[in-house]
């Protein structure tokens, strides 16, 4: 059968990792979460203190993104892939929101940019690979066989996060996770080095309303047709 690349972008917190990796095993396809790549990164630069609330020390992270390997271990007990950062799996701690605040400025810098792009594109050369992200289907993989283009409205992303962000025992406030929400949107959409546009040739789903089976089933009938060809 015919393996493609199939790009999924969109906003946070539209569920593009939950429905990537559903249909990744449906498919029997490679899953790479990139925005946990760059949530790794913001992890390091967190842990040695480049970033804070009032402050980025963006040559310093520059200067040491060699001294950074993400790798993905795949889970049997979970059934998926979870982060590892320099060997140490940080799986849990890069999904706070507190490195939430911070992935949107790290990401805005073109040397981390460049450095996970030849990554991901490395992963993808085999194909029959499911990415999801910001820039998949306009800078990492512009040829892609079939492009998805999530959204959904502000206040149905944040209820999403601010529930995943409470089942993990975490403590914070539903206008706190809006106002992440919110920010993040601006500064991935009108950042200079590959902002979050839609691809001209992807197909926007808006799941506000639709159910995770829903979408998984749409999608994958979009790549069904693909793989067929």
């Amino acid at each position: 059968m015919n393996k493609i690349v199939i790009a999924i972008d969109g906003f946070s917190s539209t569920g593009k990792s939950t429905i990537a990796k559903k249909l990744a095993n449906k498919l029997n396809y490679i899953y790479v979460d990139t925005g946990a790549m760059y949530r790794a990164v913001t992890y390091f630069a967190l842990e040695h203190n480049f970033i804070g609330d009032d402050f980025f020390h963006s040559e310093k992270l520059i200067d040491n993104l060699d001294e950074i390997t993400i790798t993905f271990k795949f889970n049997d007990i979970k059934g998926f892939a979870e982060v590892y950062l320099n060997g140490k799996n940080i799986e849990s701690d890069i999904r706070t929101l507190r490195v939430s605040q911070f992935v949107s400025p790290v990401a805005t810098l073109s040397e981390v940019r460049r450095k996970l792009v030849e990554q991901q594109q490395l992963m993808g050369k085999d194909k029959g690979i499911v990415m999801d992200g910001r820039d998949i289907g306009t800078v990492v993989f512009p040829d892609a066989e079939l492009k998805i283009f999530m959204t959904a409205s502000a206040k149905t992303r944040a209820k999403r996060r601010y529930n995943e962000l409470t089942e993990r025992g975490h403590i914070l406030s539903y206008d706190d996770v809006l106002d992440n929400v919110t920010t993040r949107d601006r500064i991935d959409s009108t950042r200079e080095d590959s902002p979050l546009v839609k691809a001209e040739d992807a197909i926007e789903i808006d799941n506000s309303d639709l159910t995770i089976e829903e979408q998984l089933d749409t999608i994958l009938n979009l790549a069904s047709h693909n793989i067929s060809k």
